[in-house]
């Protein structure tokens, strides 16, 4: 069950953002985010547009807390536009859609993830690969939006966003809304190299490392009908994989064990991102296998050896994210399954800690931001 949602503390008088969109008929949010790399998370208004005809405008209840939030925030991956407010794992309700909206009403629980717009008219896009956009996609938050002015898009750490229709999803009741909201990043983020594999059941999948992301690849994976490994460095986390639902855990530092392993995996979804190398990793794969490479390591990752791929017929790949019909159908998966993330609910002055706790692991799997503790905006942004 999700817990209460408490008062709203105290917080510092909010900064305004300023854009260069007209803001006629906006509305005001309170949000957190970063004025800088080294600022945390702070007390922030941003200004709503009023929803335009395709738009939907949405009441956010929770809003997951992504590891790439901390990155975008603190400039490790490059300095983004500031003032910065992060989030890109939403659920809310509908409050107002514009006047060509027919697929979504006031009151509807739905949910946004990484993408609020892309071209549209590319390849990928009407193939419903949207975050492959060759023109480039537009992210929920730090991306400048060519059909709002130039504006740049702002995230999920606030208590009302505005999106296009064709980049909204329905988030089924059946789904508690708080655990729902990592379901928009890590759940999709695993779930579509294992459709893209066509996992089914019987097949055996690998799961490397038990974080945010593989604590989701286990579940999705064994609602699948999988064989599911868990290879991890650390013996502390073999009873959180086997209660995760893991058939099989496999301490990959061990050399015999993962000889053991030897042409036992179908798939592998990688979720490490930190250097290491993959090679062992190759080894446990059956003819025709493959491994996804989920994680982003920051620096260069050990070289693999091709003689691996080839005596065994290999794909060594990697996936991002989901496009919007294909995380539609995993959240409708998801709620038929029963599967969703294990999550910490935080409160806005929590946000900071959270960071510095995503960081070092310390976290049983995802945090979640309840948006009842952001204050009102006190102040118009006009200006």
């Amino acid at each position: 069950m999700t817990p209460g949602r408490p008062v709203p503390p105290p917080l510092a008088k909010p900064i305004t953002l300023d854009t260069s969109e007209s803001r006629t008929g906006s509305t005001l949010a309170a949000a957190y985010g970063a004025t800088s790399p080294d600022s945390g998370l702070v007390p922030l208004t941003v200004a709503r547009r009023a929803p335009k005809e395709d738009d939907v405008e949405i009441a956010i209840e929770f809003c997951g807390l992504c590891h790439s939030d901390v990155h975008a925030t603190r400039g490790e991956w490059r300095v983004p536009p500031y003032p910065l407010v992060p989030g890109h794992e939403i659920v809310g309700r509908v409050t107002r859609v514009g006047g060509a909206v027919q697929d979504f009403a006031p009151g509807d629980r739905v949910g946004v993830g990484c993408l609020v717009d892309s071209c549209r008219e590319c390849e990928s896009c009407l193939d419903g690969l949207e975050q492959y956009c060759e023109r480039g996609n537009i992210g929920t938050y730090g991306a400048v939006d060519p059909r709002n002015g130039d504006s740049v898009t702002q995230g999920g750490y606030s208590t009302s966003v505005v999106v296009d229709r064709r980049f909204v999803l329905r988030v089924p009741d059946a789904l508690d809304a708080a655990a729902a909201a990592p379901l928009l990043c890590a759940g999709i983020t695993t779930y579509s190299p294992l459709r893209y594999f066509d996992v089914e059941e019987g097949d055996s999948v690998g799961v490397v490392g038990l974080g945010g992301l593989g604590h989701m690849a286990v579940k999705i994976a064994k609602a699948m009908g999988a064989d599911v490994t868990v290879f991890t460095t650390s013996e502390s986390k073999f009873d959180a994989a086997r209660a995760l639902g893991a058939d099989h855990v496999v301490l990959s530092k061990d050399a015999d064990a993962m000889e053991a392993a030897n042409r036992s995996i179908d798939v592998i979804i990688d979720t490490v991102a930190a250097p290491h190398d993959l090679n062992p990793y190759f080894r446990t794969l059956r003819l025709d296998g493959a491994l996804f490479q989920l994680g982003l390591p920051a620096e260069d990752m050990p070289p693999v050896s091709p003689g691996l791929l080839i005596r065994r017929r290999l794909a060594y790949a990697g996936s991002l994210i989901g496009g919007i019909e294909e995380t539609q159908e995993m959240l409708d998966f998801c709620a038929e399954h029963g599967v969703v993330s294990d999550i910490e609910v935080v409160a806005a002055e929590q946000l900071n800690e959270a960071y510095d706790r995503m960081v070092a692991g310390d976290v049983k799997y995802r945090f979640v931001l309840d948006t009842a503790t952001l204050q009102e905006p006190s102040e118009r942004a006009d200006a």
